[in-house]
């Protein structure tokens, strides 16, 4: 049976899923953006970028001037890759459009783990030809640094088409960390990112994700991963400052015998923002677990907090919790867990909760010496800290920062 066999009928989960009411990712005319940017110049070094876009590129935790602590780098501007590299053995990095010249089987993984017709947003980034990272670890080869990536939008009022592909080797090991982000000068924008991963049997990806877009950006992203037997698959996403609108609904395939995988969300929805998020798994193959855990806290933003987990066949095992904190009088957050077992045998469980901060919390810390505005602080930072399991220290380091920045500004 091929992968595409086991990925459910859009008809029946994804599609249905994502549209279901009450949603604040609303629907974005296309018309009103151009897929026309101009070709940026490719450097050797990313280093040799302009220190504004290398700022910004910083804030979403790449790093370009010192590439010690990186095991490659792929720098995307608006639709046009401007550097690619790798700096260990075993990790090959392009462009998806590099890749499909030197490899003729690339083509057997386009489109297997996303499906073209998803909505008008994959079809979009299939017809215009859009170009992508794609990253690959030999079999048996560990990342010794995490990879990076930054898909930046530079041009105003502009669709960013993307079009990623990861393949993890059996036995390799892959720690990935991309930043998505604009330039302050971008006011507007629409950013459509597909991304595949495919993880072989025994392997690992750790893959964390920080967006730092302008406030007047819409962002679609459009993931899936396929999970052959014993893989691992650790996604962490990170958004913490002011977007248009985000609608992402990423999906894993846990198709091979003790696959695993975790979906771990941090957002922070300010005024004037509208997130709808969240993960799914489908448990195809005995032993299979899954966990989706997702902090959301809005200061005055609309957020749909999505869960969803399928057990297929006995003794698989999930738990789905989402933990929502309204900081203010006018933000919303509207949960929504979901849980399917087809067979008997299956271990599904869910937890969900939305509340304010309790004033007795407030006050206690007031006791000991803390104002009210230290105090406040002080319970959202425990609150967005999340404990990830099997997160690598270069990975958690950067995903503290971002978090730390984020609840700095919102505070």
């Amino acid at each position: 049976m091929s992968p595409k066999d086991l990925r459910p009928n859009l008809a029946d989960t994804a599609g249905a899923a994502i549209n279901k009411k009450p949603a604040v990712g609303d629907d974005i005319l296309l018309e009103r953006y151009t897929d026309n940017t101009e070709a940026h110049k490719y450097v050797n070094k990313p280093s040799e970028l302009a220190s504004e876009d290398k700022a910004r590129m910083l804030e979403s935790g790449v790093i370009l001037d010192d590439l010690k602590e990186r095991s490659g780098t792929y720098i995307q501007m608006d639709n046009h890759p401007v550097h690619f590299s790798a700096q260990q053995d075993g990790i090959e990095i392009m462009s998806t459009s590099e890749a499909a010249k030197k490899y003729d089987w690339l083509k057997d993984y386009w489109w297997k783990a996303v499906s073209v017709d998803a909505d008008k947003y994959t079809a979009h980034v299939e017809l215009n030809q859009a170009d992508g990272y794609f990253i690959r670890a030999l079999p048996g080869v560990k990342t010794e640094f995490p990879v990076q990536s930054c898909m930046y939008m530079a041009k105003n009022q502009s669709i960013q088409n993307v079009h990623n592909i990861i393949i993890a080797e059996e036995g390799s090991e892959l720690h990935i960390i991309t930043g998505c982000t604009s330039a302050h000068r971008t006011e507007t924008g629409l950013h459509l990112g597909v991304t595949e991963f495919y993880i072989k049997k025994g392997a690992k990806v750790t893959f964390t994700m920080i967006h730092t877009w302008s406030p007047d950006i819409a962002v679609r992203p459009r993931t899936g991963a396929i999970v052959e037997e014993n893989g691992v698959f650790l996604s962490n996403y990170v958004i913490m400052k002011t977007v248009k609108n985000l609608q992402s609904y990423p999906v894993a395939y846990l198709n091979g015998e003790n696959a695993v995988a975790r979906f771990n969300s941090v957002m922070v929805c300010p005024p004037g923002s509208k997130m709808d998020v969240g993960s799914r798994v489908f448990l195809n193959a005995k032993h299979t677990r899954t966990e989706l855990i997702t902090r959301a806290l809005t200061t005055g933003g609309e957020i749909i907090s999505r869960g969803y987990i399928e057990g297929k066949v006995p003794d698989c095992k999930g738990h789905l919790e989402c933990r929502g904190l309204i900081l203010g009088d006018k933000g919303i957050i509207y949960a929504i867990p979901e849980l399917m077992g087809r067979v008997s045998g299956v271990d599904l469980s869910h937890e969900a909760a939305v509340g304010k901060i309790a004033e007795e919390e407030v006050e206690y810390l007031m006791a000991r010496g803390l104002n009210k505005d230290e105090a406040t602080a002080a319970i959202v930072r425990g609150f967005l800290n999340v404990d990830i399991e099997g997160l690598p220290p270069l990975l958690k380091e950067e995903m503290d920062k971002a978090i730390k920045l984020g609840d700095q500004e919102g505070m």
